[in-house]
C-alpha cells in the first residue's frame, strides 16, 4: 500500500533551545544581579569571596570561589536560613552548579516568604 506523504502526520520536533546556561562557566553575575535588585548589601572581600545578608539578617548567601575550607567540600555558593520559628538550614551548590540554578533557588525563596 502506498501513501502520499502529504497525507501522512507531520514529524513534529520541538525546537532547539539555546542552554549555555546548563554548564557552569564559574560566574557569580546571575545571583550579584538578583541580590542587587533585592538591594542586599554586598560586600567582597580580597580574595574574591562575596557575602550577601537579606535585611533582617536571616538569610546569608556567599559565592565561595577562593575560600579553601569550602573548596575542601566541593562547594561554591551557600545558602543559609535562620527561620524564626524553625531550625536553621545551609544549602551548599558545587562549582559545577550554573549560578543561573542558584539564583532560580534564591527566587523561589524569595517568592515564598511564609513557608
Amino acid at each position: 500500500m502506498n501513501t502520499s506523504p502529504t497525507l501522512l502526520p507531520a514529524v513534529i520536533r520541538r525546537a532547539v533551545e539555546e542552554r549555555r546556561w546548563l554548564s557552569s562557566d564559574h560566574c557569580a553575575v546571575p545571583v550579584l544581579d538578583l541580590l542587587n535588585a533585592l538591594d542586599r548589601t554586598i560586600v567582597d572581600t580580597p580574595e574574591a569571596n562575596v557575602h550577601a545578608t537579606s535585611p533582617d539578617g536571616r538569610v546569608y548567601v556567599g559565592w565561595l570561589p577562593e575560600d579553601p575550607a569550602a573548596w575542601k567540600r566541593n562547594v561554591v555558593w551557600q545558602v543559609r536560613v535562620q527561620p524564626t520559628e524553625n531550625d536553621p538550614w545551609v544549602q551548599e551548590f558545587g562549582p559545577y552548579t550554573p549560578s543561573e540554578a542558584v539564583a532560580g533557588f534564591l527566587s523561589a525563596l524569595i517568592a515564598t516568604p511564609t513557608r
